[in-house]
């Protein structure tokens, strides 16, 4: 059920007995010399630089996908969103301009905020039954609805993002967020001057926490006095953090007001509030899933995106449908993380080039196993 507050007041006292406070050290001092006013974070020693990036190229060959009829069964938002959505929507886009799959082949369909299972089902049940091979749902929120109907049409090959589902014919695409979102964090560290930054999450569930858990292990890897706020929109099993914009400005406002100048959102659509917080507010914001600074649904509000941790949901989405083309589901990795690129983060605007070679050897660190991501909270 779509659960719903009256009014920011209450929404703000509610804030205050759920802020969740981490490292709470105090500044002291540091040498950041990005952003504006403030001493920023004592910092960390830099990571040894990344080694020369080399080509790796796994284009393999030409495949041929122009005879597939593909389905999407979006999240709440849908094409358009800005964020997770839109990211998958690219990866069709990609496929359709690369692969030979032809538009009026496609059909992506959306869900609706609060709905219940059966109306996934059905959706689900749609683009199967009107010979849609293979379909692709995007988002944890369809894992039992394609339980339940996966079976019931064997010879069509679906795809889960975010979740995973026990029939021969389903594939997970799952990732490494909380290796984006550490990146996230590091950003984060170095362009704090308040040396307080939050982050606000969309539904409180594993997935969600597991860029939070990134995020924070980041920043107080970059910068180990950091506090940060972390705040979610709504609870598990009301899906609605993800399409709210107005709860999403109140929680970052709210985060703001307790120091914070940078704010990093895992929220979908919610996000846009994120931003117009910032904006308002004149602090800086990360993004999330798509390049948001090249988003038009937020243009008014890119310049304080200083980046966006990357989900490359849109390479997912492409790789599947050339796998399936090429029918060789064998060659997907198990897990889209840093070392095939399927996380990472966004340079649009310039905003971070003054760090590019921090976070190259951050990347690098994790890569080569020195450092291991957390996806889950502690403490």
């Amino acid at each position: 059920m779509r659960r719903r507050m009256r009014g920011v007041a209450v929404l703000a006292i509610a804030l205050t007995g759920t802020l969740s406070l981490v490292g709470c050290a105090k500044d002291t001092g540091g040498n950041n010399a990005s952003g504006t006013g403030g001493k920023g974070c004592q910092l960390a020693p830099k990571p040894p630089a990344a080694p020369a990036a080399t080509s790796s190229s796994n284009a393999g060959p030409k495949v041929d996908a122009s005879t597939l009829r593909i389905g999407l069964a979006y999240d709440i938002g849908g094409r358009g969103d800005a964020s997770f959505n839109d990211a998958a929507a690219a990866g069709l886009d990609q496929a359709i301009a690369q692969l030979g799959v032809k538009k009026e082949n496609t059909k992506e369909l959306t869900a609706s905020p609060s709905e219940s299972e059966d109306a996934k089902q059905s959706r689900l049940r749609q683009l199967a039954g009107e010979g849609y091979n293979p379909v692709v749902t995007i988002g944890f929120a369809y894992a039992d609805a394609l339980a339940a109907v996966a079976p019931q049409f064997p010879n069509t090959r679906f795809a889960i993002v975010d979740g995973s589902a026990s029939a021969p014919n389903v594939t997970p695409l799952g990732f490494a967020e909380q290796e984006g979102s550490f990146l996230a964090g590091v950003i984060a560290a170095y362009k704090s001057r308040s040396c307080v930054v939050g982050f606000v999450g969309g539904v409180n569930v594993p997935l969600i926490q597991k860029f939070q858990a990134g995020f924070e292990q980041g920043a107080k890897t970059a910068a180990p006095g950091i506090k940060v706020i972390s705040q979610y929109i709504s609870t598990a099993g009301d899906n609605t953090g993800f399409q709210d914009p107005t709860r999403g400005n109140v929680i970052a406002k709210g985060e703001i007001s307790s120091g914070a100048d940078v704010i990093y959102h895992a929220a979908g659509a919610s996000g846009k509030g994120v931003f117009d917080a910032a904006k308002e507010s004149g602090v800086k914001a990360i993004g999330v899933d798509s390049d948001q600074y090249n988003q038009p649904t937020v243009a008014q509000d890119k310049d304080v995106i200083i980046s966006s941790a990357l989900k490359r949901v849109d390479l997912a989405v492409f790789d599947y449908i050339r796998a399936v083309a090429a029918n060789d589901l064998g060659s997907l990795p198990k897990v889209f993380d840093l070392k095939v690129d399927g996380v990472g983060y966004a340079t649009s605007g310039g905003k971070i080039d003054d760090i590019r070679d921090v976070l190259e050897g951050y990347k690098a660190e994790i890569v080569q196993g020195r450092i291991t991501v957390k996806d889950k909270l502690t403490g």
